[in-house]
């Protein structure tokens, strides 16, 4: 492996963790602020199968603009 081909793999792999964490972050902050009556985590464990969905969709509208806005 060149040496080009080992930076293009480390800022992959930066850009990922950045992107990772910051939809992680994301879902946590709209969890606790938006849906302040829900508990996301307790109605998937009984089986809700709707806001699994809902967190699901959350989590990859939130991907989107994370990665829109890391590639500028």
């Amino acid at each position: 492996m060149t040496i080009p081909m080992i930076m293009t793999m480390i800022v992959n792999l930066i850009y990922t963790v950045l992107a990772v964490t910051l939809a992680v972050f994301a879902v946590r902050l709209v969890d606790e602020k938006v849906f302040t009556k829900i508990d996301f985590q307790e109605e998937i464990k009984k089986g809700n199968l709707a806001a699994a969905v809902l967190l699901g969709a959350m989590l990859i509208f939130i991907a989107i603009v994370v990665s829109s806005g890391l590639k500028g």
